[in-house]
């Protein structure tokens, strides 16, 4: 099998770059069978019960009664307020509340958190996650993101991209395959800055990826927006860009949040850059949640977390606005397995 040429990447370059569409579900299916791996889809969530059900149905439908490329549907619950947790139960997957999963261990805010904790309620040799605010999309993601991990041992980690509707064109008519506001404006100058090995994939902070379980569990994980371009930067420096692959699924959409909430997920990110570099010092979070005290010279407050100071017209005034944004990480589960 060979990726299609429209796809391939520029010689000497990696991450090798694949089409969902290279592998059909047969190949897959016997490459599963031949390895003896299971597999685990993990959905973290978040009030997401206008989306979460209908993600969930229709990849149990496809992948788990239809044909059984999935082992498992795991829904992660990240404090909801809304009814996430009942519609994903309802819609067949087994969901765990966050806080609830190794209670000893404590709990925190974040997608990352959840993702951390999946680590202890599943069972598969490869976790493929999903974001569960999807609206237009497709199951050959799951598929897509299987192909390198199960046809390709050397590979650990596989970055899926996408079109993203609505994006707008710019100037060179790229638009729709642009990152995302934070991916251009923050992930991407800091990978050409200091990560070159990974400037060769599309969108870094892709919702939709794939991983080893046992390379997963040997990372460090921030419990915030940072996990994806933290496991792509620990990856990288632990196996090299040829253990990471990424996968053309074609098109996607979801829900795009408030410029300001942007703004925290920025500061998760650079926390996560700086932690790699030794030059933040960010807690590992093992045990209880980390409270803090009055914030410091440097922003700080706490130990786990960063004064975040933004602001908004208020009454034909500008009016500060500030929030405390976690810098957490929680260390390697492989040792609390």
């Amino acid at each position: 099998m060979t990726h299609s040429a429209a796809s391939a990447p520029a010689a000497g370059s990696a991450p090798a770059t694949y089409v969902w569409a290279d592998w059909s579900l047969d190949d897959l299916l016997a490459a599963k069978a031949a390895s003896g791996l299971r597999v685990s889809l993990v959905v973290p969530a978040r009030n997401e019960a206008a989306t979460v059900g209908d993600v969930v149905t229709r990849v149990r439908e496809a992948l788990v009664e239809t044909v059984a490329l999935l082992d498992e549907i795991v829904v992660i619950d990240s404090d909801s307020t809304d009814a996430t947790y009942e519609v994903a139960t309802d819609a067949g997957a087994v969901v765990h509340r966050s806080a609830e999963v190794r209670p000893e261990l404590g709990s925190h805010p974040g997608k990352g958190e959840a993702m951390w904790k999946s680590l202890f309620v599943t069972t598969g040799d490869v976790l493929v996650f999903m974001d569960a605010d999807l609206v237009d999309w497709d199951t050959h993601f799951v598929p897509g993101l299987l192909g390198p991990l199960l046809t390709r041992p050397e590979v650990g980690l596989v970055k899926g991209f996408y079109e993203r509707p609505g994006t707008g064109e710019g100037p060179e008519g790229l638009g729709a395959l642009d990152g995302g506001r934070v991916t251009e404006l923050v992930a991407r100058p800091v990978i050409a800055l200091e990560h070159p090995a990974l400037a060769g994939l599309v969108q870094p902070l892709a919702g939709e990826w794939a991983i080893r379980r046992e390379l997963f569990a040997s990372l460090s994980v921030p419990t915030g927006y940072a996990v994806e371009l933290a496991a792509l930067i620990d990856t990288c420096r632990l196996r090299g860009a040829g253990a990471i692959a990424q996968v053309d699924l074609g098109r996607r959409a979801h829900r795009h949040q408030a410029l300001l909430d942007l703004g925290a997920m920025a500061v998760q990110i650079l926390a996560a850059v700086e932690q790699r570099r030794g030059g933040v010092e960010t807690p590992t979070g093992a045990g209880s949640a980390t409270t803090g005290g009055g914030a410091g010279d440097s922003g700080r407050r706490g130990e786990g977390a960063v004064r975040l100071r933004q602001y908004r017209p208020d009454g034909g005034r500008i009016s500060p606005v500030e929030r405390d944004v976690p810098i957490i990480e929680r260390p390697p589960a492989k040792d609390l397995l």
